[in-house]
C-alpha cells in the first residue's frame, strides 16, 4: 500500500522514491493528478539533479485542449514496493503523479486538509 496525505490546498500528496543516475534514492513529493494520463512530471531542475536519461520528445494535450511538446526521460521509481522504470515528462510545475503510474491500483482520498491518501493494488 502507498500512503500519503491531503495538503491545505486539498491536493493528494504521495512521496515517491526516485533513483538518480548514480543509483541513489531521492524522495520526491508528488501531487496525484487524475487528469494526467502519463506517469510522472518533474521540473527541469529535478531532472538535471537526478541526471535522468533523455528518451524522446512527444506532444501532449493540456487540460485547455492546447498541444505542447514535452521532453521525456526515464526514471526508476519505487511503486508499491517494486522498482519500476517509467517515463517522466519534463514540465516546469510541481511534480505530478499521473494515471499511468496509478494504473491497476485503487485510489482512496479523504478530501480534507490532513486527510489520508491510500493507493492499493486493485483486486480483479
Amino acid at each position: 500500500m502507498i500512503t500519503g496525505r491531503v495538503n491545505d490546498n486539498l491536493e493528494a500528496i504521495v512521496r515517491l522514491s526516485v533513483y538518480d543516475a548514480a543509483g541513489h534514492v531521492n524522495e520526491i513529493d508528488g501531487v496525484v493528478d487524475t487528469g494526467f494520463n502519463g506517469f510522472l512530471t518533474l521540473p527541469a531542475a529535478s531532472i538535471n539533479t537526478l541526471a535522468l536519461p533523455f528518451v524522446c520528445r512527444r506532444q501532449g494535450e493540456l487540460a485547455d485542449g492546447s498541444l505542447e511538446t514535452f521532453d521525456v526521460y526515464a526514471a526508476a521509481v519505487v511503486w508499491d514496493g517494486v522498482v519500476r522504470t517509467i517515463e517522466v515528462d519534463r514540465a516546469d510545475t510541481e511534480p505530478l503523479i499521473g494515471m499511468g503510474l496509478l494504473h491497476g491500483h485503487e485510489l482512496r482520498v479523504h478530501v480534507a486538509a490532513g486527510g489520508h491518501v491510500a493507493i492499493t493494488a486493485a483486486t480483479p
